[in-house]
Order: C-alpha cells, then sequence, then structure tokens
C-alpha cells in the first residue's frame, strides 16, 4: 500500500467509526473506499466488515443496563440472527467478483436510501410507542429478522434501521431498549459475517489492519464527541457520499 491508500484507509475507517457511534451508516465510506484503491468487490466488503466489527462490542457494553428488559426477546431473536448472517456471509463467499460487482451500486444505492430515511422510521417508532398499545406480530417480525439478517451478512450496510422497523412490529415501546437489542443482534451478525469472511479467506489483512486502527479511535471520538457534532451535517455528508458513489458506480457499470 502506498501513503496515500494508507491514510485514505484510515480516515475512512476513522470517519465510518464515528458516524456508526452517532447515527451508523459508516459501511457507506469504508466500502467504496476499498474499491476506490483496487480492492475486488467480494474482499472489499468482507474487509470492510472485518474492520469495523471491533466497535461492536462498544456499541453492546454501551447499553448494557437495559440488557435485563431485553432478556425475553433475545431467545427468539438471536437464533434467526446468528443462522441468517451465516446464511448472507456464506451466500458472500460463493458469489464472483463479478456478480458481486454488479450488485454493488444497488447495494449502495439501498444502503443509502436506508441511511436517509433512518429519521423518519425513528420518528415513527417514537411515536408509535408513545401511542395505545397493538398486538404484537412476533412471528412475523422473527421472519422478517430472519431475512435483515441475510443481508446483513451478504452486505450489512443499512441493518440497524430494518432491525428498528422489525422492533417495532413486536411493540416494544423503550427506544433505549430497542437500540440495546438491535445493537446485540447487529454485532452477532457481524460477528458471524466477520468469521465467515475469515475462514474463507477473504480479507485483506494489511488493509483490514490499517482500518481497524482508524476505526477504534473513529469509535471512540464518536462516542465521547456525539454530543458536540451537528447529527444533521454528519447525515447530509454521509447522503452526499452515498448517493455520489452510487452514481459512479452507475456510471461505470453502464459504461462498461
Amino acid at each position: 500500500m502506498t501513503a496515500t491508500e494508507i491514510l485514505s484507509l484510515l480516515g475512512a475507517a476513522m470517519a465510518a467509526g464515528a458516524i456508526n457511534a452517532v447515527a451508523g451508516g459508516g459501511t457507506i465510506l469504508t466500502f467504496p473506499t476499498l474499491l476506490a484503491i483496487g480492492t475486488p468487490p467480494v474482499i472489499a466488503n468482507a474487509t470492510s466488515t472485518v474492520a469495523l466489527v471491533i466497535g461492536t462490542g462498544g456499541s453492546m457494553y454501551g447499553f448494557r443496563k437495559h440488557f435485563a428488559g431485553i432478556r425475553v426477546w433475545l431467545w427468539r431473536f438471536v437464533p434467526v440472527s446468528l443462522l441468517g448472517g451465516l446464511i448472507g456471509s456464506w451466500l458472500l463467499t460463493r458469489t464472483s467478483n463479478s456478480v458481486f460487482a454488479h450488485l454493488v451500486p444497488f447495494l449502495i444505492l439501498f444502503a443509502t436510501l436506508l441511511f436517509m430515511v433512518q429519521g423518519a422510521i425513528a420518528g415513527l417508532v417514537k411515536r408509535s410507542a408513545a401511542g395505545p398499545a397493538r398486538t404484537p406480530l412476533i412471528w412475523p417480525a422473527v421472519v422478517f429478522q430472519f431475512l435483515v439478517s441475510i443481508y446483513g451478512g451478504f452486505f450489512g450496510a443499512g441493518i440497524g434501521i430494518l432491525m428498528l422497523a422489525t422492533l417495532g412490529f413486536i411493540g416494544l415501546t423503550d427506544i433505549h431498549r430497542m437500540n440495546a437489542l438491535k445493537n446485540i443482534l447487529g454485532s452477532l451478525i457481524n460477528v458471524v459475517a466477520a468469521l465467515m469472511f475469515i475462514a474463507g479467506g477473504l480479507v485483506d489483512w494489511p488493509k483490514a489492519g490499517v482500518m481497524t486502527i482508524g476505526a477504534v479511535a473513529g469509535y471512540f471520538l464518536g462516542s465521547h464527541y456525539s454530543q458536540k457534532i451537528p447529527q444533521l451535517w454528519v447525515r447530509r455528508m454521509v447522503l452526499a457520499i452515498g448517493f455520489t458513489i452510487s452514481a459512479i458506480t452507475f456510471y461505470r457499470q453502464f459504461r462498461s
């Protein structure tokens, strides 16, 4: 790696770690950066997942006081999350770079759109929680979580907001407990995917090492200074980057 590539990976991973600590969606930055420096698409996706997975421990630790209140839901959602993450990551190990490259523009666009509606869905969940109680739709939520987990194991960007919608189906009313459960499930999906990618030999370890350093620093800065960062600016920056990268990848695909 050149010095420019190392600095690019450090910067992207640091920004991704900070964004994940504040709002989520950091994969939108790390994955395209790896592509930009010539990493094959499948390797880039696997390397990005492994580099960012260390920060998941911190995200779970931050919500530890809410674990007692969500324990009853874990036996329903943890098994399907692990299985879905395993299936999704296995599918990636069986996907060629050429096929995945054709999916990249759509995956980035989908993740960016999810990030765009994140605030709106979170607002709907809060208003729904404040309204009258509803009959929990448990098993449809379990099935939906299984599908979300497959997507999470395969690509992963934007699964947080999808899981938040899932938890709304079961009638959870405490947004902090919802975030705690979402972080546990998302962390398990990412850990399973990372282990599958490592076992499949899909990780570019020098790049993953550089990005891990940046991601840890980003998670630390984001968790400590998130209250001082105008989140609207962060969201606008991520959206601009996401839509720009999506447009570029669509242009390159249809041009080739």
